[in-house]
């Protein structure tokens, strides 16, 4: 278990956070960041951080990173919010589709796609949520079918589908998108993953309404030609890959930075609010809340250590998620009445910060996995337990 960080770490972290409070990376980030409904274009940050090498520091040097573990890519995460970077763009481009690439895809896949992505030049979100399936991806209705007389593994594929709820598609170049290959072998059967060209004729993305300050899309594939060359993995055993992809998006680490953010943003707002107050009312929930984020931070740390052995744990990734991601709603929720009418009248920015945090926290807890299907998780891991001690 990690208690600590190890020096070697303690002076990345250093030389990360001044890389990162440059004059320029903070202007291209308040750039970036959006409010009031408003989403920016984030591109332009994000070559920024490519150029100076703040993107994929774990990837090895041949597909443009800097060959450096796992655990100091989670180090870089942390401190890119820290420092004011919308993180959506890192945690779908880099953490969740490059993962996944270095996981799954072939070499050849990984030099064509991954160099470009670690310079920030190419983005990438998840095309996984149908509209009827919700949670429950041995649900979907998308079909890959041969294009022409092949069998798709020469001549391509022609995907038809819909999906929805993906973050950032209107801005990124390529959808990593679950669809059936074999219609028919079976719930879990079947299944495919592909890299889609989101400029590629039949893609039509559009805004689904919402009040957070990202915006969910909406993807219409029809007939949308994919080579053989984007087949990710064997054809038709995508399921046991989804449910490795969706573990490593369960580190907790995101939602904890964001519970982490919303409390600085609070504590801000009381002490601005009142600055000769002792906030007695409010201490015991602030440490119980510290108390809280200390636990999450060690639930993190320790599946990311489990993934930079090559351990995927999806037991502990399922504690991590459900632990942050409803943590975090709850900071959210406490904490929106902290701002007072006079704050939020001048704009402040903990109150704007908090008003965010209000509209965004109530998909955490269904993002990535709802935290029903975590307790699912959880109890058949506990239920399997009793029966072999029985």
């Amino acid at each position: 278990m990690r208690f600590g960080f190890t020096e070697d770490q303690q002076r990345f972290r250093a030389d990360v956070r001044a890389r990162l409070r440059s004059p320029e990376v903070q202007a291209a980030a308040a750039a970036a960041t959006g409010a009031d409904g408003v989403e920016p274009d984030a591109r332009p940050l994000y070559r920024l951080l490519g150029e100076r090498g703040l993107l994929a520091v774990h990837w090895p040097v041949e597909y443009g990173g800097e060959g450096r573990p796992l655990t100091d890519a989670a180090i870089v995460a942390e401190e890119l919010v820290r420092a004011g970077v919308p993180d959506t763009l890192h945690v779908n481009t880099i953490q969740i589709v490059g993962q996944f690439l270095l996981m799954a895809g072939s070499d050849e896949q990984r030099r064509r796609h991954l160099p470009a992505i670690a310079r920030g030049e190419r983005f990438a979100s998840v095309l996984y949520t149908e509209p009827d399936a919700a949670s429950d991806l041995g649900a979907l209705r998308a079909v890959a079918e041969p294009d022409g007389d092949g069998d798709g593994d020469g001549g391509g594929y022609r995907i038809t589908g819909t999906k929805v709820f993906s973050l950032k598609t209107r801005f990124v170049d390529y959808g990593l998108c679950a669809a059936r290959t074999t219609p028919g072998a079976g719930k879990y059967q079947g299944i495919s993953l592909f890299l889609v060209d989101l400029g590629a004729p039949g893609v039509t993305v559009s805004m689904i309404p919402g009040v957070g300050d990202e915006h969910f899309h909406r993807v219409e594939l029809d007939a949308v030609p994919v080579s053989g060359d984007d087949l990710i993995g064997p054809r038709d055993e995508g399921w046991p890959l989804l449910n490795e992809a969706l573990a490593i998006e369960r580190t907790g680490l995101d939602y904890f930075l964001k519970a982490e953010h919303w409390l600085d943003a609070a504590l801000e707002a009381l002490i601005d609010r009142d600055p000769d107050s002792s906030h007695d009312a409010h201490l015991e929930q602030i440490g119980r809340w510290h108390g809280a984020l200390t636990a999450d931070h060690v639930l993190a740390w320790e599946v990311l250590s489990g993934l930079a052995s090559d351990q995927v744990d999806q037991v502990s990734t399922a504690v991590a998620k459900y632990h942050s991601s409803e943590l975090a709603q709850a900071i959210a929720a406490w904490a929106t009445d902290i701002p007072g009418p006079g704050q939020r009248a001048d704009r402040t920015r903990a109150a704007l910060t908090l008003d965010s945090a209000h509209r965004e926290a109530p998909g955490l807890t269904l993002s990535a996995g709802t935290s029903e299907v975590m307790l699912q998780i959880m109890a058949a891991a506990f239920d399997s337990i009793g029966q072999e001690e029985h």
